[in-house]
């Protein structure tokens, strides 16, 4: 039986992406300015939307709170494909096959434009075509496989029926893509962005945007200082400045990943599941052959144990593939909108410069320059077929049920939250404790030394949980993450959870 414990966990915690490319440089936002384009969020979109329309002349600043490409687009796994597990049945189904067929044109318009800029740039980041499958693994799927293969096929995408795959083990069936492509997510964005500075455009690095406002120009408030600018792209993930649009029409899930060697061949090409439970890719570059193994979503801060996901992970590796060793592990976070389909366009219906791109659900390498193309002709004023299919603003009364469900689930944590906690907490382990003073948020580092926070998430006030594999609060409502001493590590939160007397403890 595995140890759930931390120190049992395999592998360097780090993504293979961020262990092999150097750590950024960029320098802070120093004095007020004025570009054409604002962008917040130094991860694949706002890096791709800001060397489109610098490419068209635009002037424009990223601004990122920490380091650029540190976040979900450095612990991806790099996967640019068109076929996003079971999609193409279920578009036409809901949207019908004029609107699926401009979600499968944007797509792989998006993987050529990718190859476009790797070859144009002469960036080496180890793209390469390559296959896409989604599996069946039992009989009772077949039949999702066929309706998925029938409807890409409606929609001239580059699909066929298989039962074969260069899997070790069997399958019932799966759609196969060809010509899709992998890469290394860091090297490409890194290349990206030092194309950026110059010629009154700009990266910022440790530069926390708190505001921004849609005015003209609109003013973007930092921690450093202001910017003015025409317009303004929020590609902060989870939109950072929301507290009511986006809150209950996003959902945030994490999902774990490793990278194994083996001890046989790797299979070429990238693989999901039908219900998406494990994901594979193969990877191979300077620092050698690589099999990356991922499973085990739910949404953060909820559904148990983190340390025990990543053992299943490792489990389902070892029972399916020859492992001779885990090398790497990491944990990458994306959120799903309620009708499956990316919010990129304007904010809100009342926004005239300000523009949102959020919602991947997992599928953000070609969506993220999806939303870069469609970003740069809404700011130039140019028509764009995408923009009805992803406008952020759509109605739709399919999502109906999902916005019921996604609002309950959110309130929930309000609540029953409150009520989850216990009294003891060991070293090296967070808990939720009942004090005198009210229910804390109390981490025991390995000496012994305690910090104490307020549980709330300074987002909407859910309580966060904690989470053993990656030693963090996690909110089960919209996906922020605290380190142990409540800084914020990931978004929409924009404040550290607040410090309490931890005296009840020590006394």
């Amino acid at each position: 039986m595995m140890q759930h414990t931390y120190d049992s966990l395999p592998g360097k915690p780090i993504s293979l992406w961020l262990d092999t490319t150097p750590q950024t440089n960029f320098p802070s936002l120093a004095d007020n300015l004025y570009v054409d384009v604002a962008i917040v969020g130094g991860g694949i979109v706002g890096l791709t939307a800001a060397a489109l329309l610098k490419e068209q002349g635009k002037t424009v600043a990223v601004l990122e709170a920490k380091r650029i490409v540190e976040g979900v687009s450095g612990n991806t796994t790099a996967k640019i494909t068109s076929l996003h597990t079971l999609i193409y049945a279920y578009l036409i189904q809901h949207f019908g096959k004029e609107k699926a067929q401009i979600y499968a044109n944007a797509n792989e318009t998006a993987i050529q434009q990718i190859a476009n800029f790797v070859q144009d740039k002469q960036i080496a980041c180890e793209f390469r075509r390559t296959a896409a499958y989604t599996y069946a693994e039992s009989d009772e799927e077949v039949d999702k496989i066929h309706d998925e293969v029938e409807a890409a096929l409606k929609l001239g995408l580059p699909a066929s029926f298989t039962e074969e795959t260069p899997l070790p083990f069997p399958v019932k069936a799966a759609v196969r893509f060809d010509n899709q492509a992998q890469f290394h997510p860091r090297q490409y964005l890194l290349a990206l962005a030092r194309d950026i500075p110059g010629d009154g455009s700009h990266v910022f690095e440790n530069t926390q945007v708190l505001d921004v406002s849609d005015d003209e120009p609109c003013v973007v408030t930092t921690n450093r200082g202001t910017i003015h600018a025409a317009a303004v792209i929020v590609a902060s993930h989870f939109p950072f400045n929301d507290k009511v649009l986006y809150a209950t029409r996003l959902k945030p899930h994490r999902s774990y990943v490793l990278a194994a060697r083996l001890a046989e061949p790797v299979p070429q090409g990238m693989f999901i599941t039908t219900d998406s439970s494990h994901t594979m890719r193969h990877h191979s570059g300077s620092d050698g052959e690589f099999l990356l193994v991922g499973g085990e979503g739910h949404v953060p801060g909820q559904d148990g144990d983190t340390i025990e996901r990543y053992q299943r992970v490792e489990q389902w590796a070892r029972e399916h593939f020859n492992v001779k060793s885990i090398v790497y592990r990491w944990s990458t976070q994306d959120n799903r909108s309620l009708d499956r389909l990316p919010y990129v366009g304007r904010y809100s219906p009342v926004s005239h410069h300000v523009y949102v791109a959020a919602g991947f659900g997992g599928w953000g390498m070609t969506n993220s320059m999806v939303a870069g193309m469609l970003l740069r002709d809404l700011i130039l004023e140019r028509e764009n077929p995408w923009a009805e299919v992803y406008d952020p603003n759509r109605i739709n009364l399919k999502s109906v049920p999902e916005f019921a469900k996604q609002s309950a689930q959110v309130a929930k944590h309000f609540v029953g939250d409150r009520l989850t906690v216990t009294d003891t907490v060991e070293r090296g382990e967070g808990k939720i404790l009942n004090t005198e003073d009210g229910v804390v948020a109390v981490y025991m580092a390995e000496d012994g030394s305690l910090s104490a926070l307020s549980p709330a998430c300074t987002h909407l006030g859910c309580f966060v949980q904690w989470n053993s594999a990656e030693k963090s609060w996690d909110c089960p409502c919209h996906g922020s993450r605290f380190a142990t001493d409540g800084t914020v590590i990931h978004g929409p939160a924009l404040k550290n959870l607040e410090k309490v007397n931890n005296s009840f403890i020590e006394g």
